[in-house]
This record gives structure tokens, sequence and C-alpha cells, in this order.
């Protein structure tokens, strides 16, 4: 059997305007027209990183043209919704059950992933930059940088650049107090989990306000507001007043919940790391 002979890939940055199919006999005098509209139907010809099949397709000045290489598909993941994107940031829902990063064993399946292939689709050059995470099973609103130096803003002074940060969780037993600030220092062992202590020596200072919505049998519906952001924070906290996140097992729970604990990050407001502009985000709660 005969092999098949692997596609050369070329890259063009426009230096003119012109038609899709006139440049590219310009740039392939040796083609056929049939050869040139035989790319263009099999897919293998890019404009910004998006696959164009129309050989009246209008070229701008400046674009980036890729011919050989197979579009690349941003993978469908249940639940995952981009809720705002600009040149700057990328403000996602992410579901429960989905990683924000990659770990040893999993590399792909994950937002951090997902949004990469995104954004290549209209540049193979563009990234994206963690600025902050949820854990695997928590779900909600997180905000994605577009550059580093985007990121590099926003985590510079975040608790001043956040406005407001708010989770909705149901916690174990029915809680007395209806409003509580938890105030403590957290650390996190070499077993990965993290602890708390009243002593300011111990850790990272960590500041968590709750308020009582609800009573759902032998639990409560709680809204949380961080005035820090330490990893497993929220899970920690609630863990510390004796009323564990419903199906966090690691802090606690004796509840079980299919793939995920019971928390969301339900609001997310923040200044704009360009413009200074205060945005805000709220997603519905699935709990």
């Amino acid at each position: 059997m005969r092999a098949k002979s692997k596609v050369q890939e070329f890259k063009f940055t426009l230096e003119k305007s012109a038609e899709l199919m006139a440049y590219l006999q310009e740039k392939f005098p040796s083609k056929s027209r049939d050869n040139i509209k035989s790319l263009l139907k099999n897919k293998l010809v890019q404009v910004n990183g998006v696959t164009q099949t129309h050989f009246k397709f209008p070229l701008e000045k400046g674009q980036l043209l890729t011919v050989g290489k197979k579009e690349v598909k941003t993978p469908e993941i249940p639940g995952l919704k981009i809720v705002f994107e600009d040149k700057d940031i990328i403000v996602v829902n992410k579901p429960a059950g989905l990683l924000t990063i990659s770990t040893e064993k999993i590399k792909t399946r994950t937002l951090y992933h997902t949004l990469s292939i995104h954004v290549k689709k209209e540049n193979p050059d563009n990234k994206v930059f963690v600025v902050h995470r949820l854990d695997r099973e928590t779900s909600g609103l997180l905000v994605f940088a577009k550059s580093e130096q985007m990121k590099l803003r926003l985590q510079k002074n975040w608790n001043d650049e956040i406005k407001q940060r708010s989770y909705i969780a149901i916690v174990e037993g029915r809680v007395k107090e209806r409003e509580k600030t938890i105030h403590s220092y957290l650390r996190e062992s070499k077993a990965l989990k993290v602890h708390s202590s009243q002593n300011p020596t111990y850790g990272q200072e960590a500041i968590t306000h709750y308020k009582l919505l609800d009573y759902r049998n032998n639990s409560s519906v709680l809204e949380v507001n961080l005035d820090t952001g330490r990893k497993n924070q929220i899970r920690v906290h609630m863990q510390e007043i004796g009323h564990p996140i419903v199906g966090d097992k690691k802090y606690g729970a004796k509840t079980v919940l299919a793939g995920r604990i019971a928390l969301h990050a339900l609001t997310l407001s923040f200044k704009h790391p360009r413009t200074g502009e205060i945005l805000s985000f709220t997603s519905k709660s699935p709990l």
C-alpha cells in the first residue's frame, strides 16, 4: 500500500489585500486552479487560524494565511460556556468536574487546554494565562488573561482589582448564626490539605463572610463572599465552623455528591486590567 504524503505547511503574512484564490495562485504558481480548490475543499487553508473554504474570500493586509494545516476544533465540554471575551481577557463558566489546569495524569481535558485551542483558532500564536483557579469539583465563574502583561496586572493587586466574589455553598447541618465572618491563617500540608490556625505566623491570612439564605432538610444554603482568595479557603472555613460543604469528603463531609461538591462561584466583579472598567458577571447556580 502506498503511503500518503504529508501535507507541507506554509505561512504567509499578507502584504496586500486580495481575493483568496488569486493570492493562492500567486503564491503557488505550479498548482492548477483545481489543485487550489482541493486545498480549500479539504479545509487546508486558514486565515488568522480560522478555516476558509470559499475561493472569493477577501483577504486583508496583515492577516496570517496558513496553507496545509488541518482545522483545529475546540473540544466540546458539556456545561462550559464563554460568557465574555475581548482582546485581553476571557471569562468562563466552568462546569464541576473539569480541571482548571493539567496534572501529571490529565493533560488535555482541562479548561486551560480547551481555551488555548479556542484562542489559537483566531491566531496560532495566541495564548491564555491562568489568573486564578477553581477546584475541580467546583463550578462557576473565573477569568483568564490573553497575555502575560494582563495576567500580571490582574494578579499584582488581585484583592483590590476584585470588587466582588460571591459563591453559593450548601453545607451540612442547620447553621445557627445567620451571618458570620471567619478569619484565620491557612497553610497547606505536604499531603496537599489546607489547615487553619488563629496564629498569624502560621500561614496566609484568609477572611470569609457568609449569609444564610435558606434551609434544605438537614443542610443550609449560604451565600459566601471572600476578602481573600486562598486555596480551598471556603472549604476549610466551613469545616472550621462545623458545617463542611455537602459532598466535600476531603474536609469532613459525610454526604456524597456525584463528581462534585456543593460549591458554585456565582458572581465575579472586577476592574478590567486595561480599561479600568468594572465588569460584573453572574452565573446561574446548578445547586
